[in-house]
């Protein structure tokens, strides 16, 4: 498995924040060269829904969360150094259930 990344050289960094749930997920976003975007994020604990527009891949940094896919049946954990990908126009669930969960969000084509 790929190693996830611990820091992205020649970036732009957007100092806004994407601020869900009442402040329970926040994310920045990071702007590639290429035109690509990644968003960099914490989960607090609870249960969140997320749509999604394009692909995603979801990459955890650190903490711990269950996740279940739109149309899947069972859901499936994630720690440290794990990842999994969201189909286009689907959605997901996440729980955190302690901590925080740091992640990288890449939108994939």
């Amino acid at each position: 498995m790929k190693k996830i990344p611990t820091e992205f050289p020649g970036v732009t960094a957007v100092a806004k924040a994407n601020v869900y749930f009442d402040g329970k997920v926040v994310s920045h976003s990071i702007l590639f060269p290429d035109g690509s975007k990644k968003t960099l994020g914490l989960i607090y604990p609870g249960k969140f829904h997320f749509g999604t527009d394009k692909a995603e891949r979801m990459e955890i940094v650190s903490g711990a969360c269950t996740v279940k896919l739109d149309g899947q049946p069972a859901a499936n954990s994630y720690s440290a150094g794990q990842r999994f990908e969201v189909p286009a126009k689907s959605g997901f669930d996440i729980e955190i259930e302690s901590g925080i969960c740091e992640y990288i969000c890449s939108y994939l084509s």
